[in-house]
């Protein structure tokens, strides 16, 4: 399955939870961030996905982060989304 039809099935199904939430609930997912150490786990793993000197637990691992990121991203588009309808304010 792709990238984007993967995210689009991801997006149909968070719907019903997204559909009703509140101001503040969109602001602190918009605001979620990686700690410093997992963002510094996620910056080495990428850079040696780019050179393909990934082992194949790191391999594993840089995918759930990407999995995880993935998840992330469509909670916050949903949230930008909630943050544009009058009620949200």
């Amino acid at each position: 399955m792709k990238l984007d039809e993967s995210l689009h099935i991801l997006d149909r199904m968070l719907d019903p939870l997204t559909q009703d939430l509140s101001g503040g609930a969109a602001r602190q997912l918009l605001d979620l961030r990686a700690d410093q150490e997992t963002q510094a786990r996620l910056e080495t793993l990428a850079s040696k996905a780019e050179e393909d000197e990934l082992s194949p637990e790191e391999r594993s691992e840089y995918a759930a982060y990407v999995e995880a990121l993935n998840v992330i991203g469509v909670l916050q588009a949903k949230a930008r989304k909630a943050l544009e309808r009058p009620s949200a304010a």
